[in-house]
């Protein structure tokens, strides 16, 4: 095995690891034993330490996301179209790699150092952002009155609590297993997700 797809594999190993156990109890041994490796000294040797280990996971988890996302979202025209195509192309993707969100919303609500864009700050980003489009679509006379503010975070709370609840075995219909999302859809959820959040910024409440 290369060296390149040797530090690919640990990543996939570290994601699979903090989906599941969580980001406290994703120590590298648990990461060595997922990767198939003997030691702990394999992950040393491409990675400086932990934090760099899950960089490189939030580097590769974005990059699947928007690879997944980002056509579906510059093919729509106007605000609301983008920020239903953002929720339904984001449920979309835990339907196909619930691992991956999983990870990612794990890593970032706990990792402290906001350096290179982990931890809080990268989320807090995220719903700045989704606060700008919508001031944007105010601005544009397309969206109603309303706090940006609240409303962003209003709709990544909405986005992170399915991730949350997610489980890997959710199968690729989108249906959840009972104990997860209650057999939700996700895919019909994300749906009616943007529904009740397009009602909620349109300029009185319709579909242009």
């Amino acid at each position: 095995m290369t060296e390149a797809a040797r530090r690919t594999q640990i990543v996939a190993a570290a994601i699979e690891t903090v989906a599941e156990l969580g980001y406290a109890r994703a120590s590298f041994a648990k990461i060595a034993d997922r990767a198939g490796l003997s030691s702990t000294s394999r992950i040393s040797y491409h990675f400086a330490g932990k934090d760099d280990l899950l960089r490189a996971c939030v580097a590769e988890i974005t990059g699947v996301a928007t690879e997944f996302m980002r056509p579906r979202i510059d093919a729509a025209a106007g605000y609301a179209a983008k920020l239903r195509a953002y929720i339904e192309s984001n449920l979309d993707l835990l339907v196909e790699r619930p691992a991956h969100l999983r990870a990612l919303v794990e890593i970032l609500r706990n990792v402290r150092d906001a350096e290179d864009g982990l931890g809080e700050a990268a989320l807090a980003s995220r719903t700045r952002l989704f606060a700008e489009h919508l001031r944007a679509g105010q601005e544009a006379g397309e969206f109603g009155a309303f706090d940006p503010e609240v409303l962003a975070l209003a709709i990544t709370g909405a986005i992170d609590a399915f991730v949350g609840a997610s489980h890997d075995s959710a199968s690729h219909d989108g249906t959840a297993p009972d104990d997860a999302n209650g057999g939700i859809d996700l895919r019909r959820a994300g749906t009616e997700l943007a529904d009740a959040f397009e009602r909620a910024v349109l300029a009185n409440g319709v579909r242009r």
